[in-house]
């Protein structure tokens, strides 16, 4: 595929003027303006880039195919060839929620093209295992999962706020559920499903970019003690326990999330 089309496919938007380039990437049932609060503070000294997963915001969703996305291998596939088309060299990827779990693969992928990672929210398996604490049980996944397969408006109106967090700050919790609203159904059960059942708990030993891990203090898709996991078993990463609380602080708190990134950097 040309490098145009690629680019084109995910609706990649390039900005900034740095020599280094930072990409961001959105989470589930969210496109890239999700990113616009951060991203946009580091314009002045980074080339930022901004893109849709297929099926995802103003992405070519023809080019979506059950078997590509199948696992998260697809989405990481699109990462590296976004990579590709745009040149990149050491540059910095911040992945938010199964993002960071898609930027840890990309990495493994081409070393080279991300030398630096930031983990918003992380989660390399989101369902408990024997001695693994992942916040929800199997059971509880194959219900949410029916819930958004059978009602997915019902689902994102009662998701979008239990995600957000935040209830003292209701407009939070109605973006992303608008978002999830405007996510083609049948995409985003599909999307779920392999986000939710991933397991990618013996890749983070793999990963060889510097990394920071950002948690926030009260998340109920991804628990601190998740994020906690993901630091220890990086080779080489540090955390920061952000003040903010939900699964969304790149929207929630966006001035924190920018401080502690600035300081990585």
């Amino acid at each position: 595929m040309r490098a145009q089309d690629i680019l084109a496919r995910n609706n990649v938007q390039v900005r900034g003027a740095g020599e280094r380039t930072m990409v961001f990437a959105h989470g589930f049932g969210c496109d890239q303006t999700m990113w616009k609060d951060v991203a946009s503070a580091f314009e002045d000294d980074f080339r930022v880039v901004l893109f849709d997963y297929v099926g995802a915001g103003q992405s070519d969703l023809s080019a979506y195919d059950s078997a590509r996305y199948g696992s998260l291998d697809g989405y990481a596939a699109d990462v590296v060839e976004i990579g590709r088309a745009l040149d990149l060299s050491g540059a910095i990827f911040v992945g938010h929620s199964v993002s960071a779990m898609i930027g840890a693969l990309a990495q493994i992928e081409e070393p080279g093209m991300f030398t630096d990672l930031v983990m918003v929210g992380p989660s390399p398996r989101y369902i408990d295992d024997e001695g693994y604490t992942g916040g929800f049980s199997h059971a509880q996944i194959e219900e949410l999962l029916e819930f958004l397969a059978e009602n997915h408006l019902g689902w994102a109106a009662t998701m979008g706020p239990t995600i957000m967090g935040n209830a003292d700050r209701p407009e939070l919790g109605e973006r992303l559920t608008n978002s999830f609203c405007s996510t083609d159904p049948d995409i985003a059960r599909e999307f779920a499903g392999v986000t939710f059942f991933s397991d990618n708990r013996d890749d983070l030993a793999r990963v060889t970019a510097r990394t920071l891990v950002l948690q926030c203090r009260e998340d109920v898709i991804a628990p601190p003690c998740v994020g906690e996991y993901v630091h220890r078993n990086l080779p080489n990463s540090s955390f920061v326990m952000l003040d903010a609380s939900g699964h969304c602080p790149n929207l929630s708190a966006p001035d924190e999330v920018i401080r502690a990134m600035r300081a990585f950097v």
